[in-house]
């Protein structure tokens, strides 16, 4: 995948970006898998992230709410299909007990590249208007963005 550091869309159901870390794979992986630094960074600018539980592992799940700087709740689900440390995680994400009615899959990689890392995050739609509702409602292509850039900015401070 070329080189993409702001969300970008592909094909018709595809939300991907790419970008290199000035990090080592095995701390990309570690802020990546591990609820106490996930919580720091993931989602969009001025959302925070609370873990319930993350079982990390195939069939395993991640249990989090996003908590939106409205002071809106967004409960979240994602299920582990593949774990491979310090690879590559592939999983369904979708709305808690259909609260946020969002269903995709997603690809992470993760690739070693000089001493930094090549984070690739593919989310693939189940068809292309559940992509477009998706960016348009949510605003998933800015949100995927900012949470990249909000990755980058911890790990530049650890």
């Amino acid at each position: 995948m070329k080189d993409m550091s702001q969300a970008t869309l592909v094909g018709d159901r595809e939300l991907a970006i790419s970008r290199l870390l000035d990090a080592p794979r095995e701390l990309v992986w570690s802020v990546w898998t591990d609820p106490a630094h996930i919580g720091e960074w993931w989602g969009p600018n001025g959302f925070r992230t609370t873990t319930e539980i993350m079982e990390l592992r195939p069939g395993g799940q991640w249990r989090f709410v996003m908590h939106g700087p409205d002071g809106r709740d967004y409960r979240n689900r994602i299920v582990y299909l593949e774990v491979v440390r310090p690879e590559r995680l592939v999983y369904e994400h979708a709305g808690e007990d259909g609260d946020e009615p969002v269903n995709f899959r997603v690809t992470v990689t993760f690739a070693e590249e000089a001493g930094k890392t090549r984070l690739t995050m593919r989310m693939v739609f189940p068809s292309p208007d559940e992509r477009t509702r998706v960016v348009e409602e949510y605003g998933a292509a800015d949100g995927l963005t900012q949470t990249i850039g909000r990755l980058e900015e911890y790990l530049r401070r650890r």
